[in-house]
């Protein structure tokens, strides 16, 4: 079977812990609309908890990897990165996480989860590419700005052409797109700040899930951290569910596929995540979409689709430049 000369995990493999991590995190979103109906959490407080039970599971899969690994964590020893980007990076990437995972439950509270779940995760590497070229000088290229164009096109159509009980509500889109900038600037701020460092990813995200939880905490409170007593076991078990399998599974397996799979491969295999959610949103959920919110999803992902793949032949044409050099 075919391997990633940087790693020992076969591609076949990665690609599988890739896909499986996609659908886990597009399950996230259906247990927080179960949670909205009996639980009384808001979405900020529903992102704490998520937050602090996907931290501590993520610490028990990490300290077992590094026992099996022996030292370390099984990698090759890095240059250690410089203490203060590495602040730096850990804050920004940590509020980020926070605005990101809680603007996303918020968008699924006010416009249902199949549009929350399209519009984010379209959204998402729209406002990459854009910020990519506006902060990094990271060129997009004639297919990257026409991907651009229909995605924000789809969102258009998402925005415009919802009508009736269904309709598309516009504080959900906003809520949704937040949700995005946030993920935008999470990756944005490890692109820039981590040049040069050695950086481990689980650490990276323990660290970022940490800071989010310390930033959520009190804004919680605020919105009632507690669930309601009444249905609490229904509750707990929703709440258990999203921090160890979205978060700390679908993380882990993410992380661990990456070794072996190209960025760019992963993020058109992460478009499964709205799909999933989408179909939950039908068939469990009772949502239904108008055939402008279809037709604006269908453009939304097939231009994000494009503009993974255009990302993909920039990489294969670089390394190829790099090698003729």
């Amino acid at each position: 079977m075919q391997t990633s000369p940087s790693s020992a995990l076969p591609v076949g493999r990665g690609l599988l812990y890739v896909t499986i991590a996609a659908t886990a995190w597009g399950t996230a979103g259906a247990a927080a609309a179960l949670l909205y109906r009996g639980s009384g959490l808001g979405p900020v407080s529903l992102t704490f908890w998520r937050t602090c039970g996907g931290l501590v599971l993520l610490l028990a899969v990490r300290g077992v990897l590094r026992r099996r690994a022996g030292t370390g964590t099984g990698t090759a020893r890095r240059p250690a990165e410089p203490m203060r980007r590495r602040v730096l990076r850990t804050a920004v990437t940590g509020i980020a996480l926070a605005v990101f995972q809680a603007a996303y439950f918020a968008a699924v509270e006010a416009t249902g989860l199949a549009v929350a779940t399209v519009v984010t995760m379209g959204a998402g590497p729209v406002l990459i590419a854009i910020g990519g070229r506006v902060t990094l000088g990271e060129r997009l290229g004639v297919g990257g700005v026409l991907a651009v164009a229909g995605a924000l096109a789809g969102l258009l159509i998402l925005v415009l052409g919802g009508s009736g009980v269904d309709a598309v509500r516009p504080v959900g889109i906003g809520y949704a797109l937040l949700s995005a900038a946030g993920c935008a600037t999470m990756t944005l701020t490890t692109r820039w700040l981590g040049k040069g460092g050695g950086n481990d990813p689980y650490a990276s995200t323990i660290s970022a899930l940490a800071v989010g939880a310390l930033c959520l905490l009190p804004l919680a409170a605020v919105e009632g951290l507690w669930p309601h007593a009444h249905d609490l076991g229904r509750s707990l078990w929703l709440l258990g569910y999203i921090a160890a399998v979205p978060t700390a599974l679908g993380y882990g397996l993410y992380f661990a596929g990456l070794a072996a799979v190209r960025a760019a491969t992963a993020s058109v295999i992460s478009l499964i995540e709205p799909v999933s959610a989408a179909a939950i949103a039908l068939l469990f959920l009772g949502e239904r979409l108008t055939a402008a919110t279809a037709i604006g999803t269908g453009v939304l992902l097939a231009a994000v689709a494009a503009l993974a793949m255009t990302e993909a032949r920039g990489a294969v044409a670089a390394r190829s430049a790099a090698a003729v050099g």
